[in-house]
């Protein structure tokens, strides 16, 4: 950041009074700019035995498959955004079920909340964001194309949460070694302490 949004003037990085961390600050009004982490939600949509699966057409990993997610808006719920994105990208409606995963990427600063969904009907087509949909038993998931860590770890969860019929929410963290690395590790929120 190098401009203020409030007034136009330069900003500075410092720690402001009362604060642990360098913020970007403004040499004229005096405005702290916080910078938090992005918010992505967005869902498994189920039918029978499957899940829906959209082939990205966007950057970034264009071509690959991925969940129906993205970016929360201003005003609305994590429940609103999954089912806007679910309906933007797959053109399906679906019925919440339960926040299924929640995994924090600390190196990119985003935190993702995954509903499992129950999808209302077969009338489903790719949105502007996706080259195709399609429904996916777990032996026919195309797992090497995958666009997303988050996406693989939380279906390997869906999969074997199905075989017992016990959907558990799971909390975890993904870290890579850096930004450009394709190596991952995942660390799984524990119950109890």
């Amino acid at each position: 950041m190098k401009f203020c949004s409030e007034c136009g003037s330069e900003v500075t990085k410092g720690i402001p009074e009362g604060d642990n961390r360098e913020r970007h600050i403004c040499t004229h009004c005096g405005i702290v700019h916080y910078q938090n982490p992005k918010m992505v939600t967005g869902t498994i949509p189920v039918w029978e035995d499957k899940v829906l699966l959209c082939r990205r057409a966007i950057e970034p990993r264009r071509g690959l498959w991925t969940l129906p997610a993205g970016f929360m808006e201003n005003n609305e719920s994590t429940q609103e955004g999954a089912l806007r994105e679910t309906l933007e990208e797959a053109n399906a409606r679906v019925c919440i079920e339960q926040l299924y995963t929640t995994f924090n990427l600390p190196l990119i600063s985003q935190v993702y909340l995954l509903f499992r969904a129950r999808l209302q009907s077969l009338d489903f087509h790719p949105g502007s964001e996706s080259l195709e949909v399609a429904l996916f038993r777990e032996d026919e998931v195309p797992w090497e194309e995958l666009a997303f860590p988050v996406v693989r770890e939380t279906l390997k969860l869906f999969f074997t949460d199905r075989q017992s019929g016990q959907y558990v929410h799971r909390v975890g963290d993904i870290y890579w070694e850096s930004r450009r690395s394709g190596e991952y590790q995942v660390t799984m929120l524990q119950e109890g302490c």
